[in-house]
């Protein structure tokens, strides 16, 4: 085994105790680092959640001993260099006597983007960068966004037939991908710290817009609910994200244009209620983006409808897409879509993805990737009513 491949293999074991995080780090990454010595791992750490140790000082203080000569440490993140509320993880590694740290992903935040690493040369520790960078980016998809927009990360969900199709001209959509895709949905939604839904949704499925992954605690993120006129508050038998256990993770997301009465009625049932200025029914997603950074939620997870997720793409504010595609062919004009809104003439007028991943679940594939817009936006102005 040569020295890159044993990097890779070890940084692999970094990445699975990072990703025992997995949600609970906000707004912070996932970090897993380990100490080596002899070609064998010793002790192992990673970042268990917001404002607890890093994973660096983790994995030292399972060692609990100084580490012997010849011992690396592997960390799937640069090592931060600054004070914070839990101290400089450069220094506790130099203090523990680490001459030789093996990083994935560099630190994304500008400003300390090397600093960490340079710390560690400028104190004589042999440093080994960029293994198996992209899977240790990829892992903080939403810090990474966070900590460089000083925004959330505004992701959607799609699950389409091969002919991009959500549901039969019948409305019917249970299901067209199979149970192991769904699972993953669940892994992302335990992942991100809020998931958004409009009212269209609310009042055909009545979701229940919980994270329940296999094997795992059920737990709720945010729950937004899009609804700028409050039609979900109509129905007298109100859904049931406004009345479940979880219902003061519910927030409704709506306009002046809804009624002060039916604001008055969900806070009344203990849930929370934005209501954003806007000329008309619809929630203008700059300043949603704006009440979420307010707010500190750093990742928002829309699963439909197709309308709210085509308004985001109309608006240039979807920010990451995951398309699952199930191999089922619909071949109806009067199937629905998942996307709608736009007009572009040639291809190179199309929304395309970036830093594109692609994964199987069963016979369903996921693609998934940033959205990069391009220069301009060429919109279909009779698709979106405002009934």
């Amino acid at each position: 085994m040569t020295n890159r491949e044993q990097h890779e293999t070890f940084m692999r074991h970094a990445l699975e105790l990072a990703r025992r995080g997995w949600g609970d780090t906000h707004p912070n990454p996932m970090v897993g680092a380990l100490v080596v010595e002899d070609g064998r791992v010793v002790a192992e750490g990673w970042h268990a959640q917001d404002g607890g140790a890093h994973a660096e000082k983790a994995a030292l203080a399972a060692l609990g001993r100084a580490p012997r000569e010849g011992a690396t440490l592997y960390v799937t993140l640069e090592p931060c260099s600054t004070e914070g509320r839990t101290g400089a993880c450069t220094e506790a590694m130099l203090a523990a006597g680490i001459r030789r740290v093996v990083t994935g992903a560099t630190d994304p935040n500008p400003v300390h983007a090397g600093r960490g690493l340079a710390v560690l040369r400028a104190a004589g520790v042999e440093v080994v960068g960029g293994v198996l960078e992209r899977e240790c980016a990829d892992l903080n998809l939403i810090f990474n966004h966070w900590i460089t927009t000083g925004g959330p990360l505004l992701a959607a969900k799609a699950a389409v037939s091969l002919d991009g199709k959500i549901a039969c001209r019948t409305g019917e959509s249970q299901w067209i991908t199979g149970e192991a895709a769904r699972a993953d949905v669940h892994r992302w939604r335990r992942l991100f710290p809020a998931i958004a839904v409009g009212a269209r949704t609310v009042l055909k499925d009545n979701p229940r817009l919980t994270a329940r992954p296999a094997g795992g605690p059920e737990s709720c993120p945010w729950r937004f609910v899009f609804d700028g006129l409050l039609r979900t508050v109509v129905d007298k038998n109100m859904a049931r994200v406004f009345t479940d256990e979880f219902r003061e993770r519910t927030i409704v997301v709506t306009t002046p244009h809804g009624g002060l009465g039916y604001v008055r009625k969900l806070r009344e049932q203990g849930i929370k209620v934005w209501c954003i200025e806007s000329a008309s029914q619809r929630v203008p997603f700059d300043a949603f983006r704006r009440k979420c950074t307010e707010e500190k939620i750093s990742g928002v997870y829309f699963e439909g409808g197709a309308q709210l997720v085509s308004e985001l793409v109309r608006a240039r504010q979807l920010d990451y897409l995951f398309a699952y595609r199930a191999p089922v062919l619909l071949a109806d004009d009067r199937a629905k879509s998942i996307f709608s809104g736009l007009r572009p003439e040639r291809p190179d007028q199309a929304v395309r993805l970036a830093d594109v991943r692609h994964e199987f679940f069963g016979d369903d594939a996921l693609m998934r990737g940033r959205v990069a817009y391009p220069g301009k936006l060429l919109l279909d102005e009779t698709v979106f009513s405002l009934k």
